[in-house]
């Protein structure tokens, strides 16, 4: 066992999630974390505006992953700064993220163009422990380490009793 917390030194964190659609464009999701530890169930939704054809009654999936980003990061910033004994007066993190998108008939095709994370640090800690500080969070966060590597994601469709790759 590690000082991390009782944790081991390795382990794999678990989420899931569970959708389903409850309205013209709104999608209700309990997400759960069941690995290494459990804690949740969370309630979130998603819904679109006008162009989607939704009433825009909660975040559309795009405003929770740049929300998500920020606050993963913002996150690991605080509980580094700790364990690493640098001092935060205020921390404040303006996030961008802009997407390629691409009308291809009656859909469209989108795809990543830039990851912009500006952090502001009120510290009386030289910038050396600062920059460091951010350096480590960078590492921390899960969604930095999964947007910085090339992913395969999986998707299936339930048929009968079986499962059908999609």
């Amino acid at each position: 066992m590690s000082d991390n917390l009782g944790l081991p030194e390795r382990a794999q964190v678990q989420f899931d999630c569970h959708g389903r659609a409850s309205g013209k464009m709104r999608n209700d999701l309990d997400v759960m974390m069941t690995q290494p530890f459990t804690e949740g169930p969370f309630e979130l939704a998603t819904d679109e505006g006008s162009f989607h054809g939704g009433d825009a009654s909660a975040p559309p999936p795009l405003a929770l992953f740049v929300a998500g980003l920020t606050g993963c990061i913002m996150t690991q910033i605080r509980a580094f700064s700790k364990r690493l004994k640098v001092n935060l007066n205020d921390l404040n993190v303006e996030t961008r993220v802009i997407w390629d998108w691409e009308a291809k008939g009656k859909v469209y095709e989108t795809g990543p163009y830039s990851f912009e994370i500006d952090i502001y640090i009120d510290s009386d800690d030289p910038m050396e422990k600062q920059l460091e500080l951010i350096a480590l969070a960078q590492k921390g966060c899960f969604l930095e380490q999964t947007l910085g590597q090339k992913n395969t994601i999986q998707h299936r469709l339930k048929v009968g009793d079986g499962w059908v790759s999609a």
